[in-house]
């Protein structure tokens, strides 16, 4: 799965987050007490998610909760870019 590019809202919310743990893992209710909750919360971390820009494992203490990692952000940039690279050449065909 290839990282693709979000909306300026949910990108200040992976930057609040970023702030906050960087690369540490954190829990669902961690990013509730940093960016509120809801459904709202749930959208963001899902877009997140399918875009590439965090990983989420399942809690070996409880099957039931993730556990959620930020990708970094010079890694997110640069994926970006090699992939706007590739549909560059594919434009130009």
């Amino acid at each position: 799965m290839g990282t693709g590019v979000l909306p300026k809202w949910i990108t200040k919310r992976y930057a609040i987050l970023w702030q906050k743990y960087r690369s540490d893992e954190f829990t669902y209710e961690d990013a509730k007490s940093t960016l509120g909750g809801g459904e709202f919360l749930n959208v963001v971390l899902s877009e997140l998610r399918r875009n590439g820009w965090l990983t989420v494992r399942l809690n070996p203490a409880d099957s039931r909760k993730r556990i959620y990692q930020l990708k970094m952000p010079d890694n997110i940039f640069r994926e970006i870019n090699t992939e706007g690279d590739k549909d560059d050449i594919r434009d130009n065909s």
